[in-house]
């Protein structure tokens, strides 16, 4: 996959956003995971405007191609749902099922997103580089990685308002009487998942057998599967 250049933020936001009107005009659920993803790309460009990275320009680029390993599984799953990622395929199927709760829709686009295609993106995004990175540079790398989970958690209750409030109403009153709780529990989770992203990533990039390889990509995709099983259940 071709890596973007320096693109305006507008084009994926724009596409997001006419996706979701779309899939919300026809009570389509998809739109639960990508409303959610809107909200924390918003902020993440932000973030990249404000200049709160190390290396903004390379985390913009890496916003971009993220994106689309999203909106590549879901063109082939819209072509022929067998071709795409098994784990978005239990993703967007949950998302048609009347018995999947709003959360669990929510988790799976997650899970597929974080687990399955940042691994990926992230990889893309050092191989050229990473061999011939010192210690202080990779750290650099790891730190704008690290740097979202802060902004991620800062996103959670605007995910908790604007997507899970509507779909779940009962989630209002779990979130007046939790407070801050259940917003730090969500953060913790998806740190602990970006934490292991990157473990995932470098472990890829030290490899150099391209066999090898192949092999961990696959082992990170059945991870993911596991856990879409497990949330799914």
């Amino acid at each position: 996959m071709s890596l973007p250049q320096f693109v305006p933020n507008a084009a994926v936001l724009d596409r997001m956003q006419a996706y979701i009107q779309t899939w919300e005009a026809c009570a389509d659920d998809k739109a639960l995971f990508l409303r959610c993803y809107f909200l924390m790309t918003s902020n993440m460009f932000s973030a990249v405007e404000t200049r709160q990275f190390d290396d903004p320009v390379w985390v913009h680029n890496l916003l971009h191609h993220f994106a689309d390993y999203y909106f590549d599984a879901l063109h082939l799953y819209e072509q022929d749902v067998s071709s795409a990622p098994l784990v978005w395929q239990f993703a967007h199927d949950a998302a048609c099922s009347p018995g999947v709760s709003a959360l669990q829709k929510l988790l799976l686009g997650i899970n597929a997103h974080i687990n399955y295609d940042l691994v990926l993106a992230v990889t893309d995004m050092l191989t050229a580089e990473w061999h011939d990175h010192t210690a202080v540079q990779r750290a650099s790398r790891y730190n704008d990685h690290c740097h979202v989970n802060q902004i991620i958690g800062q996103s959670i209750d605007a995910v908790q308002d604007q997507v899970l409030g509507p779909a779940m109403p009962m989630m209002e009153l779990f979130d007046r009487l939790l407070g801050p709780v259940d917003e730090i529990l969500i953060s913790r989770l998806i740190t602990a998942w970006r934490e292991n992203v990157w473990r995932n990533a470098a472990g890829l990039l030290d490899c150099n057998d391209p066999q090898a390889r192949g092999g961990l990509v696959e082992q990170v995709h059945a991870d993911a599967v596991k856990l879409a099983r497990f949330i799914a259940a």
